[in-house]
């Protein structure tokens, strides 16, 4: 008789135990729940957009503006030497062809590809697209490429 009720508070130790440890991990999942819906593990809200291009171009600033319709660029040539821009395309967006566009080594301009998109851009929407430059080396009818991709936040524009 004596050696039973050991074994039942045994038994009533382990139990409390396991329901202890329960309840905590149910409250650890409501809590991560609780935390996903409210948006805290979608790390595009709070970190800034980006926009790279490989050599030899880099992309100095960059924006995407909803009352025009626009991904905006500013390309500087980091080669050392001038090259001739055939086109400039940004996935979702119409491709711009500055008709022989020379851009002198070192030299920065810009430009606005547009429109964007099936439908309108909308301010606080992301905007997401490849990059690709067509450019020809000064005296060469040989198209190379730069590519990259751009991902920002739309601005209202202005």
């Amino acid at each position: 008789m004596h050696i039973k009720r050991l074994q039942d508070k045994k038994g009533q130790a382990a139990m409390e135990f396991l329901m202890t440890y329960g309840w905590a991990i149910l409250a650890a999942i409501i809590a991560i729940g609780v935390l996903a819906y409210f948006g805290v593990f979608t790390p595009g809200k709070f970190v800034g957009g980006s926009a790279i291009v490989t050599a030899p171009f880099y992309v100095n600033a960059w924006n995407v503006q909803a009352t025009a319709n626009a991904v905006n660029l500013e390309l500087r040539n980091n080669g050392g030497e001038a090259f001739t821009i055939i086109s400039i395309d940004v996935e979702n967006c119409a491709t711009i062809t500055p008709v022989d566009f020379i851009m002198a080594a070192g030299n920065a301009s810009s430009f606005a590809i547009t429109p964007c998109g099936p439908t309108a851009l909308a301010e606080g929407d992301n905007f997401k697209g490849d990059i690709t430059i067509t450019y020809r080396k000064s005296g060469s009818a040989l198209d190379l490429t730069s590519t990259g991709s751009i991902t920002e936040k739309v601005v209202a524009g202005g």
